[in-house]
């Protein structure tokens, strides 16, 4: 969908930069980048590098950016294009398990925002500057996250545990992706980063995003949450900030 986007708009000057956060790297994003097959910039980010310079605490996020290098819209949710999921939901097969049934059903509540969203993404490409949707710089701090002690000890404890998890020292690193999601709560990059690192026996590609406490063994999990736990509790109307001008 994002490579039909930019090939829409790449007559206009637009470029679409991708990067995919995973701690485990290549290992963690090749398989899906190569199906993609993209035609714009395709990046890697081990260390979530840029969740930490630009805020991104969801995905898929955008930051704007414009010819002269200046952020334009600061880190927001970026949903799909509209119609890009057309028709009724597939019928799931039978061997799908529960859990991941119940993420589906969850998954179909969280609100869309994607017809302002392209909507003044491609206003801002017809007319740059002069896009009611381009903000001054003013602006982009003031709707910036500001970034106080807590958070950045977050990210700090973050960065720690993902060169542990590199390093091979996976138990050491779940005590500091525990102080991550403690001090920077909003950030479902930090818990959906940790929770796919667990290894479950599970099904197929969907394996490192349904993974959480087992009913039968709890115990057996080391973090509070799951996706499908987090969002029962926080609510889906609340997975991501909603879109605003």
């Amino acid at each position: 969908m994002w490579q039909a986007l930019r090939n829409e708009l790449a007559p206009a000057g637009f470029e679409l930069v991708t990067v995919g956060l995973d701690t485990l790297g290549a290992e963690g994003c090749r398989q899906f980048i190569e199906a993609a097959r993209p035609e714009h910039p395709s990046l890697i980010d081990q260390y979530h590098k840029l969740a930490d310079a630009f805020g991104v605490i969801n995905i898929p996020s955008s930051v704007w950016i414009d010819e002269q290098g200046m952020i334009v819209r600061p880190a927001e949710v970026a949903p799909a294009a509209p119609g890009s999921r057309s028709g009724p939901p597939p019928r799931l097969p039978p061997e799908i398990p529960e859990r991941l049934r119940n993420i589906m059903q969850e998954a179909v509540k969280i609100p869309d925002d994607s017809a302002v969203y392209h909507a003044a993404l491609r206003d801002w490409v017809q007319k740059g500057s002069d896009s009611d949707f381009a903000m001054a710089p003013d602006e982009v701090i003031a709707r910036s996250r500001p970034r106080d002690e807590n958070r950045s000890l977050g990210h700090a404890h973050f960065e720690l545990a993902s060169a542990l998890e590199v390093a091979g020292q996976h138990d050491a690193a779940i005590q500091h992706f525990r102080e991550a999601h403690r001090l920077v709560p909003e950030s479902w990059t930090f818990r959906r980063q940790a929770w796919s690192l667990e290894r479950v026996e599970a099904a197929g590609s969907f394996a490192r995003f349904w993974q959480g406490p087992k009913p039968d063994d709890p115990e057996s999990w080391p973090y509070d949450g799951g996706w499908l736990e987090d969002i029962r509790r926080e609510g889906a109307e609340n997975y991501n900030e909603r879109w605003r001008p």
